[in-house]
């Protein structure tokens, strides 16, 4: 699984105070950070000159595929490093492609193709620190910590594996 962490302390801290929640909290999160940052993210993650788009495409449409609980059990599945045909596929990823893939599930999740997040949702006090606190550093930190956090996610790929 590729994962390159940055050296910057700012970035590291960001990215640990994001794994350190939990699971579903995080995924909320992430919708967060795609609802008021995502106009800004939008041409860094397409436009990446290592992004596969098409790989990115290929696993967004298994998954949009799936009933609503399969894709959410995926995404917790993503950030629990489970083992499974998915999570391999993801861990073959490029961490460019994977923020490209994540980009991808936040927007089919706006238009209801991947499972919603709930209209009535609130941040928890601490996520919602952490998103403040994303949302003053830099646009090129801000991509760091996202790519960050995503590059760790899903499992690795295995010889003979379907992917």
């Amino acid at each position: 699984m590729t994962f390159t962490q940055t050296n910057d302390p700012n970035v590291r801290e960001h990215v640990q105070a994001f794994q350190n929640l939990p699971v579903d909290e995080q995924l909320a999160l992430f919708w967060f950070v795609y609802k008021e940052m995502g106009k800004s993210i939008t041409p860094a993650a397409p436009g990446a000159s290592t992004v596969s788009d098409s790989v990115a495409e290929g696993l967004f449409n298994q998954i949009k595929a799936l009933p609503h609980d399969e894709q959410l059990q995926f995404q917790r599945d993503l950030i629990n490093n489970a083992d499974n045909q998915y999570s391999r596929m993801y861990g073959s990823m490029s961490d460019t492609t994977k923020l490209l893939f994540w980009y991808r599930l936040a927007q089919g999740m706006e238009n209801a193709i991947i499972v919603p997040m709930p209209s009535d949702y609130k941040l928890s006090s601490q996520s919602q620190e952490l998103l403040n606190k994303i949302k003053q550093v830099e646009f090129e930190q801000q991509m760091n910590i996202f790519r960050d956090y995503v590059s760790p996610m899903g499992a690795e790929p295995k010889a003979g594996a379907e992917v």
